[in-house]
């Protein structure tokens, strides 16, 4: 599979142009309807943490994304420019304390670590963040 990537302005209807790029290239690698609705709603949380934290739902700034698959590793690339963020800081949700005082957001961390197999992020202070995830093909 080749890479390709978009770019979007970081509002939040853009997001269906990301995730309708995302969707079709993890059928194309051969992923089931279930796992492109992990890896699609994965994408979709952290471009949305990066819209609304990073640049603070600044309209005019760009997030790229980059899909590539590599034997049966498929990667999406995810950069931005905006303030950086360490995932470390995010604890682990209480999910009962959540379910019982239910609110939005808060949970796209956790979100993405859920539906795809590897999380990871690589910051350049000052510079760009980049945040890569991964989903293996079964076999």
């Amino acid at each position: 599979m080749k890479k390709d990537t978009i770019h979007i302005e970081s509002r939040t209807e853009r997001l269906s142009t990301v995730r309708d790029f995302v969707s079709a290239a993890a059928k194309d690698f051969g992923f089931s309807e279930e796992d492109v609705g992990k890896i699609t709603l994965a994408v979709d949380e952290a471009c949305t943490n990066i819209i609304k934290h990073a640049y603070a739902n600044n309209p005019s700034k760009d997030i790229a994304i980059t899909v590539s698959g590599l034997d049966r590793a498929f990667e999406i690339s995810i950069l931005d420019h905006g303030v950086t963020f360490n995932p470390l800081d995010v604890p682990r949700p209480d999910l009962k304390e959540y379910r019982a005082h239910p609110r939005r957001g808060g949970l796209g961390v956790h979100l993405m670590r859920s539906l795809m197999d590897k999380v990871e992020y690589e910051i350049v202070p000052g510079k760009q963040n980049e945040v890569r995830l991964t989903k293996y093909l079964a076999n």
